[in-house]
């Protein structure tokens, strides 16, 4: 059953082990590319991970996330805010493949600058000039703490770290509180059961089938409980 879902991080979540199927614009024979980004309906997405599932006689969990949007804009919106919660490889993928697709079309619609000018001043950062700087500040730290061996420079230092590591945790542990806060508003769909049965059940009331814009994932497994708390149905008034 398709639900106009909210995706957000459990606090009790646990790891999962699963089969993902990606369904995108960038599929090899499944979308089509054009200079202005790629193109491919919630139908033909859906069909193509309908597919895959009518091949397996297994059952389990079948959970699918899908954006679906009329415009490119929409489209990279909310691809990026569902990234953002949960940065599965293939949604940070479409998110770029997106994203380079677009500043190539800008590009092409720019004319070559005619200025004179010199480009501006921007560090200089290579493979090997990174490896001598680093070099530098690694033989620097040593001579520091060769010459730090009184036992009040000790104590310094044992402060010093212990105050760092204060720091480090309480940002690490304000990173996952702003995580868990973020929201990103996504299609889903759950079922439990055979997966033929569930191949038939995807295709049923396909939501936004006018889009032209799709990037779809789907995850398979003997139990996705934890995968499924994300998933929040909020009022249908409240989407966008």
């Amino acid at each position: 059953m398709w639900r106009d879902s909210v995706i957000k991080i459990a606090d009790d979540m646990a790891g999962l082990s699963c089969s993902i199927i990606p369904a995108h614009p960038w599929v090899y024979g499944l979308g089509q590319s054009a200079d202005s980004g790629g193109y491919l309906s919630p139908a033909n997405a859906l069909g193509y991970l309908a597919g895959k599932l009518a091949t397996s006689s297994g059952s389990g969990d079948i959970i699918v996330m899908m954006i679906a949007e009329n415009t490119h804009d929409g489209f990279m919106k909310a691809l990026n805010g569902l990234a953002m919660v949960f940065p599965a490889p293939a949604f940070t993928q479409v998110s770029r493949m997106a994203a380079a697709a677009a500043e190539l079309s800008t590009v092409k619609m720019q004319l070559p600058s005619k200025s004179s000018s010199l480009p501006v001043a921007a560090p200089l950062s290579v493979a090997t000039n990174r490896l001598a700087v680093n070099a530098q500040r690694v033989a620097a730290a040593q001579l520091a703490a060769a010459v730090s061996t009184t036992t009040e420079g000790l104590k310094k230092q044992i402060a010093e770290f212990v105050q760092a590591r204060a720091g480090l945790l309480s940002s690490v542990s304000q990173s996952l509180e702003d995580l868990k806060g973020a929201r990103a508003k996504a299609w889903s769909f759950s079922y439990t059961g055979n997966h033929r049965m569930a191949a038939i059940e995807l295709l049923k009331d396909i939501p936004q089938a006018t889009a032209v814009h799709t990037a779809a994932m789907m995850f398979i497994g003997d139990s996705l409980a934890d995968l499924g708390k994300m998933i929040n149905e909020p009022d249908r008034t409240t989407r966008a």
